[in-house]
C-alpha cells in the first residue's frame, strides 16, 4: 500500500513510518501541518492516509479538516484518524458522508502494532475501523441511550463489534458463537433501531453510527 503520513511529533512520526515499512507497505510522503497534509493527499492520492486530528498551526482540528476536505476532492479516500483522546464530534464528522473507508483510533493504539496495522489494512480495502473506546462513548451518548434500551446484551454485544468494523465471521469468532447466529442477532438489532439491513457490511456500520449520533 501507499501511505500518507500525516503527524506533527516527530517520534510518533518517525515511528509509525518504520512500522508501516517493517510490514511490508510504502510511506510515499509525510506532513507536519494542516495545509501540508491536505497538498499531501491531493498530490499522492494514496491508498490510505494516517492523519492526526490536531495539528499545526493552531493545533485544533487542521489535521481533521484536512482530511475532510481531501475526502470532499477525492470522494472515498481512505482515512485513519488518530486521536489523544475519544473526541465524540470529530468522529461523527468524519463518519458523515457515508462513504466508507475511514477509521478513528487513539493514539495508544499505535503501539500494537499488528491492531494498528490491521486498522490500516482494513480501511484501506473501504472498510471501517473504530476504535472500542469511541465506539463505547457513542453507544452511550445522549438520545442514543433510549434507542439502545429495546436491544438485549448480546444484541449490543454484537453492535459494539459491528461499529469496529468486524465482518459478521469475525463478530462470531470474537464471541464464541456461529455465524448464523451472528446474522439473526444482526438482523434482530436493525429491526429494532428501524435500519434497512442490506450485505454492506460498511453501510451497516456506518448507518448505525449515524443513527446514533443523530441530533
Amino acid at each position: 500500500m501507499r501511505i500518507v503520513v500525516a503527524e506533527d511529533l516527530y517520534l510518533l512520526r518517525d515511528g509509525m513510518v518504520r512500522l508501516i515499512e517493517a510490514y511490508g507497505h510504502e510511506v510515499v510522503a509525510t506532513a507536519t501541518t494542516g495545509p501540508e497534509t491536505l497538498e499531501a493527499l491531493l498530490a499522492w492520492r494514496p491508498d490510505v492516509a494516517v492523519v492526526d486530528v490536531r495539528m499545526p498551526p493552531t493545533q485544533s482540528d487542521e489535521g481533521l479538516r484536512a482530511a475532510l476536505a481531501a475526502r470532499a476532492e477525492l470522494p472515498g479516500l481512505p482515512v485513519l484518524i488518530l486521536s489523544q483522546y475519544v473526541e465524540q464530534l470529530y468522529a461523527r464528522e468524519l463518519l458523515a458522508d457515508g462513504t466508507g473507508a475511514v477509521g478513528y483510533l487513539l493514539k495508544e493504539s499505535v503501539f500494537d502494532a499488528d491492531q494498528f496495522i490491521d486498522a490500516l489494512e482494513r480501511v484501506a480495502a473501504g472498510g471501517t475501523a473504530m476504535d472500542p473506546a469511541v465506539i463505547a462513548k457513542l453507544l452511550s451518548s445522549g438520545s442514543s441511550t433510549r434507542r439502545l434500551d429495546r436491544l438485549t446484551e448480546r444484541e449490543h454485544s454484537v453492535l459494539s463489534l459491528m461499529a469496529e468494523g468486524l465482518s459478521n465471521q469475525a463478530i462470531a469468532g470474537r464471541l464464541f458463537l456461529s455465524d448464523s447466529a451472528i446474522s439473526k442477532y444482526t438482523t434482530s438489532l436493525f429491526g429494532k433501531l428501524a435500519l434497512t439491513d442490506d450485505d454492506n457490511s460498511n453501510r451497516r456500520v456506518l448507518a448505525v453510527l449515524a443513527y446514533l449520533n443523530e441530533p
